[in-house]
């Protein structure tokens, strides 16, 4: 007969041999934060409303990485059509936002279903967008081409904490962002050829 100490060292044993078998298989890296995850879900909501309003002409590219300068982005969404280049950064924060257009930062104040309020900082997606727009301009002059981008943030929950001209609140907001606002009379050409060069099918 096994002692029980032998017994309980064995099983302890196999138990980290087991552990250390399920840590191996498991990929960490697709474990979203809840901060992620619920970022995410606001990102594909608001790719199926923009790919709702898309008209004949008009490409959508998501996700788009870029890096000019040692200055790094990705773009949630980017129209392009003969009208112009237009971002949408998209945001689902919950809760209730204060700040002001120019605060690099607001504060999200919210209670938990648990019943507990805390309040943290977010990111002022209008200062966001601005970084984006900026560092896109700049990858596509160093093309060749030197075209107007628009940058906007669409929050999921229409709870921005300011009137801009940069917030997209409802789904018409999109609609006449990348329709009817600045047109920049971009020819077929050369928006097949940003589009390609941006990583779209062209």
């Amino acid at each position: 007969m096994i002692p029980i100490v032998v017994a309980a060292f064995l099983f302890l044993a196999a138990c980290i041999v087991g552990l250390i078998i399920l840590f191996t298989r498991i990929d960490f890296s697709e474990i979203e934060s809840d901060v992620k995850r619920v970022g995410r879900q606001g990102e594909r909501y608001a790719n199926i409303v923009i790919r709702e309003f898309l008209k004949e002409g008009d490409v959508l590219l998501s996700n788009v990485r870029l890096s000019v300068d040692g200055k790094d982005t990705e773009l949630d969404n980017l129209v392009i059509n003969n009208r112009g280049l237009f971002i949408i950064e998209v945001k689902n924060y919950s809760g209730v936002l204060a700040g002001t257009e120019d605060d690099y930062e607001w504060i999200q104040s919210k209670m938990t279903p648990g019943g507990n309020f805390y309040q943290k900082q977010v990111k002022n997606p209008i200062k966001q967008v601005g970084r984006q727009v900026y560092i896109l301009s700049n990858f596509l002059k160093q093309y060749g081409y030197n075209v107007w981008v628009e940058g906007y943030a669409f929050l999921v929950e229409r709870n921005s904490p300011v009137e801009s001209d940069k917030i997209l609140n409802t789904q018409a907001d999109i609609n006449n962002a990348i329709h009817y606002g600045r047109n920049n009379n971009l020819t077929t050409k050369t928006k097949e050829e940003i589009v390609k060069l941006l990583g779209g099918e062209g």
